[in-house]
């Protein structure tokens, strides 16, 4: 896959197929693209996958197979901004099962390590609303949760 602006790269011991068609199967408008191979000689098995191109939700990724050296951490993640309480449960619970860990404030780590950020679209709006105690309410109500609640942030948010 040759995409113009960026491409994500996202390194995995072994699992890079296995978390491609993972992500394929959460995403809307996903699709699996190219797979490479190890060749003979080189610093992995001869045939085991060595990346594979997909997209997830339009995006384009690169899954690579390059070993146990290195791991995800919350130093990066991805931001998946939800229209309606509905998609926060689909997404929260696609990517907590089998392995995955709910984090504080919306953020969780999905069966492969990776850390997402999964929020309302009206979140941002409300904790930089120009009235402070707004703001600040959204903000404290969002920081007492594990997985985003609308209603209750907007009830917070009203003063209610």
């Amino acid at each position: 896959m040759t995409a113009k602006g960026f491409t994500t790269c996202l390194w995995f011991d072994d699992q890079a197929e296995e978390a491609a068609h993972f992500y394929v199967s959460v995403f809307k408008n996903s699709s699996i693209g190219s797979i490479a191979r190890y060749p003979e000689g080189s610093m992995r098995p001869a045939g085991m996958v060595m990346t594979v191109a997909f997209t997830a939700n339009g995006h384009p990724f690169l899954a690579l197979n390059g070993g146990p050296d290195f791991t995800f951490n919350e130093a990066i993640s991805f931001m998946i901004y939800c229209e309606n309480q509905e998609e926060i449960d689909y997404y929260w619970t696609k990517l907590t099962e089998n392995g995955g860990e709910p984090g504080p404030c919306g953020w969780l780590k999905d069966k492969y390590g990776v850390s997402w950020q999964v929020i309302p679209e009206s979140l941002d709006a409300m904790v930089s609303d120009p009235d402070p105690e707004k703001a600040s309410r959204a903000t404290q109500a969002m920081l007492g949760m594990r997985k985003l609640d609308i209603a209750a942030l907007k009830k917070a948010y009203d003063g209610e």
